[in-house]
């Protein structure tokens, strides 16, 4: 499967092969990747270029900024499977290429894991804060989905350890839980549409 992004607009992801070696991002009509809609985003905000076969990130002296996983871009980034691109108001999620011989093929080709009722509010709860319009938002916190669900913060502690080890989502801290939200969206465990309408039972 080849290197995509995928560019989180109102309605959905749009999918973006990867199949050159520039690709341009920004509100002008001449760019790659054309985000209109968004007013946080410079006529030429970004470009991700490939070298040796790995991709990188550059601002192209935008007004707000490009950020990779929360951090702000300073000159170039490199980037790798599953980081997240902050352009504006506007998240693009890099899905690397993978061959046959990749031992992660069959897990990025799986269907989703069977979850329980409780797992589910708690993947919808994570990635809740990720659909608010507001700019570089972050999964919800251990904190924040104990809130949420008005449980404690230990056992939605266990209920992230677990949803870890079936989505096969390894590291640690902020960046461990955006990518578990994007892997459980990827693979159709949730949707938008439930997380926008969501209201999880007591």
């Amino acid at each position: 499967m080849n290197a995509f992004l995928e560019v989180w607009r109102p309605a959905g992801a749009d999918l973006v092969p990867l199949t050159g070696d520039r690709i341009t991002v920004g509100r002008a009509t001449g760019n790659d990747i054309v985000l209109p809609d968004d007013g946080q985003v410079s006529r030429v905000h970004a470009v991700l270029e490939r070298l040796a076969g790995s991709w990188s990130v550059r601002d192209v002296s935008s007004r707000n900024g490009t950020f990779v996983n929360g951090n702000r871009v300073s000159g170039e980034a490199r980037l790798g499977a599953g980081d997240e691109l902050r352009i504006g108001r506007t998240r693009i999620v890099l899905r690397a290429e993978r061959t046959a011989d990749d031992p992660g093929m069959t897990e990025a080709q799986a269907p989703p894991p069977q979850l329980t009722p409780r797992e589910r509010d708690v993947l919808i709860a994570l990635f809740k804060p990720m659909t608010s319009a507001e700019m570089f938002t972050e999964p919800a916190s251990t904190r924040q989905i104990a809130q949420a669900l008005w449980v404690s913060e230990a056992a939605v502690k266990q209920h992230l350890l677990r949803l870890y080890d079936k989505f096969g989502v390894a590291g640690d801290g902020e960046r461990r839980r955006t990518r578990l939200a994007n892997e459980a969206l990827r693979r159709g465990a949730i949707t938008l549409a439930e997380v926008r309408a969501h209201e999880p039972k007591g």
